[in-house]
């Protein structure tokens, strides 16, 4: 005779990685309103359901921390995005004359999803870093010098991509991942010999923006090494 009915109203929808489903699917987010029903008819409200989060599919309820974690689409292309940025920025560290080094970057980015990359963007794009940042005269060419600079605090641009591209990825990594990640770094800037100074502090400071500790950064910069060596 009678009930409590909730009556949901969509506010809007996108896409999100549904636990259930395993995959991407579209969604719909909802908010309840409780209503006393008598008969089946809704009379007198009885306050607000809260708003979910619903799967087209599998019509699951969760909560706004779904959204949170990025759909397989996202996180392809921020693990794209990270690799390439350890690439450059490896590249950066230790200078672009050595051609083991570029192949090694080029071959990292291609298996991240970037199949079209080539050398000569790779090295387009360390001219503009160099030119924009003022660090070497107009007049000497890419590839006769050393990128070589200091990483330090957030200030240069630098420190900033490598946070920026790879701290939102270390909250969705786990540790195994993140250690892969680091590691193809490390065989880049292994490419064409030991780390240079400059090599090494950069692979620090992408360890650290991964969130690996200390201790396992050293040992996997000293297994990688090794294992080249």
């Amino acid at each position: 005779m009678w009930g409590v009915r909730t009556s949901w109203h969509t506010e809007d929808d996108g896409e999100f990685f549904c636990p259930d489903c395993g995959g991407d699917r579209s969604y719909h987010r909802r908010t309840g309103v409780r209503r006393l029903t008598v008969i089946g008819v809704p009379l007198v409200s009885r306050g607000s359901a809260g708003s979910v989060i619903e799967c087209s599919a599998c019509h699951r309820h969760y909560s706004a921390e779904a959204l949170l974690r990025p759909t397989t689409t996202r996180f392809s292309a921020m693990l794209r995005e990270a690799v390439h940025t350890i690439a450059l920025a490896v590249l950066t560290a230790g200078g672009s004359t050595g051609r083991p080094a570029r192949e090694a970057a080029v071959g990292a980015v291609r298996a991240a999803g970037f199949s079209d990359c080539t050398e000569d963007q790779l090295l387009g794009l360390l001219a503009a870093i160099v030119a924009d940042e003022g660090r070497y005269a107009a007049s000497q060419e890419l590839g006769h010098h050393s990128f070589a600079e200091p990483v330090d605090a957030c200030g240069s641009w630098l420190s900033i991509e490598l946070h920026e591209a790879l701290e939102p990825l270390a909250d969705h990594l786990a540790q195994l991942g993140r250690e892969r990640v680091l590691l193809q770094g490390a065989h880049i800037a292994l490419a064409d010999g030991p780390y240079l100074p400059a090599e090494r502090e950069v692979l620090e400071a992408v360890g650290r923006c991964l969130s690996l500790p200390i201790d396992d950064i050293d040992r996997l910069l000293a297994a990688a090494a090794a294992t080249t060596g």
